[in-house]
């Protein structure tokens, strides 16, 4: 790999860092880079919360590549990440969805913009410190292979399209987080023991509520809850504050759990139900992205493993494009909580079909 100029993108953590390291010792040339996204706030703040990507990320990357003896750089990218990201899951919220914006940093910036960049100063590849594989299958195209960690973040990575995919690298996916660990403290990186980032990189507080104020200036009015029927079961506090399968916070009297079912922000109601109304058997998808296999013809059926949200354990299903384009998934199974907004992730074993954004549940 001589002579081929690696572009990191380094975090501060402990990940990122033994990617670099584990590329200088395969021969590339190595270009540590962080990105400047969001951060505004105190140092102490972003260590106390451990954010990814905060200002002692900065300071924190900069010693390890001085420790590797590679050059860095900070870069800027916030108009991309606001315009991409925050924007987005601020307006998602308002529109009674949950969306997971560290799926559209990956797409965006941290792959499309830090990409461009890293072409533009003649960088051969890009390279991350996240939990999967990059492979080559016979049939010509790029995908995704589950990493051998707990931590397997092929989930996140859906979306990256063919052409990001042939110019990256991912040399933690080989490994568990234990041993990235042990191999950062065998080198003694600084950041060996550092740990891992939590929550939403830009809400290190956790508090979306005062996020999404503090951003759009919007705060969304009270409204019903109600069941299935439309009977009023008492007031909410605005559809911001939910999302499906929740349970905790509603202050609620039913004399029975009760959780949320659905959001209708249309007539700003909140749907309450019990566990069994969660159960769903079909959804919808848009914005999809296909990775192992081509596209399939309108009404082409594919066997699939899907996920429905990063911690989802998956299940098996049948899949079909509709002619407008819009995915529709059956599952052999209901499934518990889906929830518009989040991901439907498409699995071939070990391997990324691909997946799309959630956009409607059917019984």
């Amino acid at each position: 790999m001589k002579n081929k100029k690696v572009i990191v993108g380094m975090s501060g953590g402990v990940d990122s860092s033994v990617a670099a390291m584990l590329l200088k010792k395969q021969g590339y040339d190595v270009v540590g880079v962080t990105m400047q996204i969001w951060q505004d706030e105190e140092t102490a703040i972003q260590e106390e919360n451990g954010g990814c990507c905060g200002l002692s990320a900065v300071d924190d990357a900069r010693r390890v590549a001085s420790q590797l003896d590679i050059p860095y750089y900070v870069m800027n990218f916030k108009k991309e990440f606001k315009e991409w990201v925050m924007d987005d899951f601020a307006g998602e919220y308002f529109r009674g969805r949950t969306p997971n914006p560290c799926i559209r940093c990956n797409r965006y910036v941290k792959w499309e913009a830090l990409l461009h960049r890293a072409m533009s100063i003649g960088g051969d590849y890009i390279a991350t410190g996240h939990y999967a594989k990059v492979v080559r299958l016979e049939n010509g195209r790029y995908t995704l292979k589950k990493a051998p960690s707990r931590k397997d973040q092929t989930y996140a990575l859906y979306n990256l399209t063919q052409e990001q995919l042939s110019k990256t690298l991912m040399p933690d996916g080989d490994y568990t987080k234990e041993e990235i660990r042990q191999m950062a403290e065998a080198m003694g990186l600084l950041v060996a023991s550092k740990p891992d980032s939590q929550d939403i990189c830009f809400i290190p507080d956790g508090n979306y509520q005062k996020f999404l104020y503090e951003y759009t200036g919007r705060k969304l009015p009270k409204g019903n809850f109600v069941d299935s029927s439309g009977k009023i079961l008492g007031t909410h506090e605005g559809i911001t504050h939910y999302t499906i399968g929740q349970r905790k916070g509603l202050n609620l009297s039913m004399g029975y759990p009760v959780f949320v079912t659905e959001i209708r922000p249309e007539t700003n109601e909140v749907v309450i139900g019990e566990s069994r109304d969660l159960f769903k058997s079909v959804l919808t998808a848009s914005h999809v992205n296909w990775m192992s296999i081509p596209e399939p013809k309108a009404g082409e059926k594919v066997r699939v493993h899907a996920k429905v949200r990063y911690a989802h354990g998956g299940a098996m299903a049948t899949v079909h494009r509709a002619e407008d384009g819009i995915l529709v998934c059956e599952f052999d199974e209901p499934q518990r909580a889906i929830t518009p907004g989040q991901a439907l992730v498409m699995y071939d074993g070990e391997y990324v079909v691909g997946g799309g954004v959630i956009e409607a549940v059917k019984d």
